[in-house]
Formats: structure tokens, C-alpha cells, sequence
């Protein structure tokens, strides 16, 4: 592929250093001629010394010519501007990363459309799912986000308790809008219809909006997580923490932050409503003991030093805290600790830098879909329902879908749910659907 880069920070870097391993053309534009400079000695890539939102400098990248544009600089504006640049200029796809706040507002205005931009992202908010999935789902072995962090995946093992055992789906009575869309069983997976049974120790996948998902993560699991409240501690009250307290508080937590800026602190309480903010330094061992950190079920390090998150998470530990999660800007320090960290009491470590790079991975292909997840029964895909296609404009009930085959996700305008059957697909509409290998391309040639 064809790829532009704009930004050499942080997050541009890597992705920069990730993909010039593999079989693409990359030209990076970078502002900053100490950090061009440095990004063209250490990698294969074409470094221009430029304006990424110049329309001369796109066009001498060759932004007519290109695959896919990420606009991956710390800044807003000249993200979306120099996305919205590309799309004019023909670049196929392009992906601008945002702050936060932008994506927090996408129910009220749609950037993308208005912008002309294929998919907005922003690292803390990948970073602050990552690390929200070990306290939102503790019994589930596997958790994912898809459709915007609209819709979730996860994978469960029914229990011996679970009052589901051995019913088919069609009697399952699963919340509405909510799917399962594979079994395991023996270490042979299926992707299974309606008449299909669950058995006990089957590993089910299962998708949903989050809410209605515990409903059927509950029944399946046999109520072993039900009325669980955990008392969670963050510490660091960044955008990394802040968004990552957004999160929890509409779930059954109790979420405390500690903060050692009183500024930020006051800000912090003002714009949490369920979250109780301590302006305290957590790196201080008497601090952490007066405020019972040990009595945590999870100790979220979320600092912007990873020095002061590891530490934490050890005097956390050492006090007793059952869970410790930590940040970690360096994706390599990232992965030595998730491998060992659990010697230390740290149960995993999540890299912005990383988190970003497997958003992103998916719209690394030159196909007309987008490989989302790749699970043992299939493939979790994503692709766009065209005008004139054999499902466009009809419901989804009235359409014969292959087996092996089944619709988790629907993205129409700014909104995004699992599809009933009485839901009309329209020409626009981004579809997830489990499919396996065998089943792909009939899947593709029904709304392609």
C-alpha cells in the first residue's frame, strides 16, 4: 500500500517504525526538522521537512496516488484539516486522530461526514478501553469494542451453574440486540444457527451493547459476576485517567482518583459526577496506605510517567490490591511487563503507542472490506453496504443470509447497534458481521 504519515511524534513513529517493516511505501511529513531528521536515518521510509496541511507538500507526497492518509500529529486542528485536505485530493482513505473530547461529542455532530474523514480515533481513549476491559468484564476471557466502542464482543465459558446449559440458541431468550456469534467446544469452532445448543465449558462469543451484554454474559456465566461492585483507584488524573473514570462511573463502580494538582483536582470534580477525585500524591507509600489502597480490586496506574505508574502499581501490591493495571508509553516496556508482570502483581500493562497501532491495523489492506477480528470460528468483518446491492434497502429479516454467517454491528449515520430484523439497510451503512472463511465472499457479493 500506499501510505502518508503526517506527524513523526510519538504515535506517528511507531506506526512509521511498524509499518516500514512490511511491504509498504511510506512517506512521513513532519514540521519539526530535528525529529525529520531523525525519523530519516532510522527507518525505510520517504521523510519530507514539511506542512502536512499544505496542499503543496500533500501533493508532493503524492496524497492523489495514496492508500490510506493518517493524520497522527498531537494537534486537532491540523489532524482534520490535512485529513480533510486528502479526501479532496483523492487519497482512498484517510484517519485523522482526534483529542478525547472530539470523540466524546460524535453523538452530537458527525466530524466524519462534515469533514469528509473515514475514521477518527484518539490513543487515550483506545488506551483508557484497553485498560476498562479487565474491570468491566473480570470473569470474561476475551473483550473487544467494534462500531466506534458502540457495540462489544465478548467471550465467555458457560458454567456448570448456568441455568442455559444445554438450550439452543432459539431458546436462550438473549437480550434484544444482542448475538452470539461462535462456539468453541473441544477446541472446534463453529459459527452456529439457531438450532445450535451451548453445552457446559464452551467458550461463547458473544456481541452487544455493553449494557444488554452483561444481561447475557450473566446468564451464560451463571450470575458469576452479577451484583459484584469494584472499588476501583486510578492514579493520575490526565486526559488518560479522566477518560478512563468516564468509563467506569456508568458502571457498578466505585472509582476514586488520585490527583496531585489541585487545579486539575478541582476540574476533575467538577466534570465527574460519580467519581470521588483525592488531591494527593500517589507516589507517596503513606498516602496509599491512609487511603486504603490495598482494599482495591483494581490499582489503574495512568500517569504520564511510566517510572511512577510502575512503582505505584508495586506499593499497591504490596498493600494488598488484587488487580494492577499500568500505562506504559513504551510499547516495548509494554510487552515486557505484561509477559513477567504478573510476578509483581501487575496484571497487565497497555502502550497508547500499541493500542493505536491495532486500531489502525485493520484498514491495512487494499481489499473492500476491513478484517476487524480474527477469532478461531472466523473473521469479524467490516464493510459498507453499496447502493444498488442485493440487501440495500431492504430488511434485515427478509434477506437470506449464508450460514455461517451472522450480523453483529450496524453503523447508520452517527448511531450504531446490533441489527433486528425489521432494520432496512441503506446504501452508506457499515456492517460487522462473523463470518468463516468458506462464507466471505458470499457475504461480500450481498452488500458489495
Amino acid at each position: 500500500m500506499n501510505i502518508i504519515i503526517i506527524g513523526a511524534g510519538e504515535v506517528g513513529r511507531h506506526m512509521a517504525s511498524a509499518l516500514s517493516l512490511e511491504a509498504h511505501s511510506i512517506t512521513v511529513i513532519e514540521s519539526n526538522p530535528e525529529l525529520a531528521q531523525e525519523l530519516e536515518d532510522s527507518l525505510d521510509a520517504r521523510v519530507l521537512c514539511q506542512d502536512g496541511t499544505s496542499v503543496t507538500s500533500l501533493l508532493e507526497a503524492g496524497v492523489s496516488e495514496c492508500d490510506l492518509f493518517l493524520a497522527l500529529t498531537s494537534d486537532n486542528t491540523i489532524n482534520v484539516m490535512a485529513a480533510s485536505i486528502a479526501k479532496k485530493l483523492q487519497a482512498k482513505k484517510v484517519i485523522s486522530r482526534v483529542h478525547p473530547e472530539v470523540q466524546r461529542e460524535e453523538w452530537l455532530f458527525d466530524y466524519r461526514s462534515h469533514f469528509g474523514i473515514d475514521h477518527i480515533f484518539s490513543s487515550e481513549r483506545l488506551s483508557a478501553i484497553e485498560l476498562a476491559k479487565f474491570v468491566r468484564n473480570p470473569t470474561s476471557l476475551h473483550v473487544e469494542e467494534i462500531a466506534r466502542g458502540r457495540i462489544e464482543i465478548q467471550q465467555v465459558r458457560v458454567s456448570a451453574k448456568s441455568e442455559v446449559a444445554g438450550s439452543s440458541l432459539i431458546d436462550l431468550k438473549a437480550p434484544e440486540r444482542t448475538r452470539v456469534a461462535s462456539i468453541t467446544r473441544g477446541g472446534a469452532s463453529i459459527v452456529p444457527t439457531a438450532q445450535d445448543k451451548i453445552e457446559i465449558d464452551d467458550v461463547v462469543t458473544i456481541f452487544g451493547e455493553p449494557r444488554k451484554l452483561k444481561l447475557l454474559a450473566e446468564k451464560i456465566q451463571g450470575g458469576t459476576y452479577k451484583d459484584q461492585q469494584m472499588k476501583v483507584v486510578i492514579f493520575g488524573g490526565g486526559e488518560y485517567g479522566f477518560t478512563l473514570a468516564q468509563m467506569l462511573e456508568s458502571l457498578n463502580c466505585r472509582v476514586r482518583i488520585f490527583e496531585k494538582d489541585p487545579i486539575r483536582a478541582q476540574e476533575l470534580t467538577d466534570r465527574l459526577s460519580d467519581t470521588t477525585v483525592i488531591n494527593t500524591d500517589g507516589t507517596v507509600l503513606a498516602e496509599l496506605e491512609e487511603e486504603q489502597v490495598g482494599e482495591a480490586d483494581f490499582f489503574i496506574a495512568t500517569s504520564g510517567s511510566d517510572e511512577d505508574n510502575v512503582m505505584t502499581c508495586l506499593q499497591a501490591n504490596n498493600l494488598g490490591t488484587k488487580n494492577c493495571l499500568t500505562l506504559i508509553h513504551r510499547a516495548d516496556y509494554a510487552r515486557a511487563i505484561s509477559g513477567s508482570g504478573r510476578h509483581f502483581g501487575m496484571l497487565a500493562a497497555v502502550s497508547p503507542r500499541e493500542a493505536t497501532r491495532r486500531d489502525l491495523e485493520k484498514f491495512i489492506t487494499s481489499d473492500q472490506f476491513h478484517t476487524v477480528k480474527k477469532l478461531d470460528a472466523g473473521e469479524i468483518i467490516e464493510t459498507t453496504v453499496e447502493r444498488g446491492s442485493i440487501v440495500s434497502e431492504k430488511m434485515v429479516g427478509e434477506i437470506e443470509w449464508p450460514d455461517g454467517c451472522v450480523l453483529v454491528a450496524r453503523i447508520h449515520g452517527i448511531h450504531a447497534n446490533v441489527p433486528g430484523p425489521d432494520d432496512i439497510l441503506e446504501p452508506g451503512d457499515m456492517l460487522y458481521a462473523m463470518v468463516t472463511p468458506k462464507v466471505r465472499k458470499q457475504f461480500l457479493k450481498l452488500v458489495r
